[in-house]
């Protein structure tokens, strides 16, 4: 809570009650929320935040670096407020979207920059299959 704190007030920005909660909410979870899934999560504790309030609070914590926003496809953003370089894999049955962890992906920037004449700066690294829910239930159809 510290850092939301300390960077909004380097950046000279407002740290209001519906961006504190939209953080916390993203730092309390493992799954990569929409902003619509993150407004209806919130719904209860703040009835009058409105799904604009939510998208513009991802906008500025996406700015200032405590969130990134993943684009899974077709428009959908998804939210993680795991900053740190990871790849993430998407179901493409029911469009779950998880973390990798512990997958060295960190030396991939420098091996890239010897295929190419770019100075290479970050990356964002997908993965897509099935999940395990999903592939059961397509197992228990072939079963059927």
């Amino acid at each position: 809570m510290d850092s939301i704190t300390s960077i909004f007030r380097e950046k000279k920005l407002k740290l209001t009650p519906q961006r504190i909660a939209v953080y916390k909410y993203l730092q309390s979870t493992k799954e990569h929320p929409s902003a619509e899934i993150i407004y209806k999560a919130l719904q209860e504790d703040y009835p009058t935040m409105s799904l604009a309030t939510v998208y513009k609070a991802l906008k500025t914590l996406v700015e200032v670096n405590l969130v990134i926003e993943l684009n899974v496809g077709e428009g959908n953003f998804r939210y993680d407020s795991n900053i740190s370089s990871h790849p993430h894999i998407q179901c493409i049955s029911c469009g779950r979207v998880d973390d990798i962890e512990n997958v060295p992906f960190s030396d991939l920037n420098m091996r890239v920059t010897e295929f190419t004449d770019y100075e290479v700066l970050t990356n964002r690294v997908y993965f897509y299959g099935l999940c395990k829910c999903c592939r059961d239930k397509v197992n228990t159809l072939k079963t059927k």
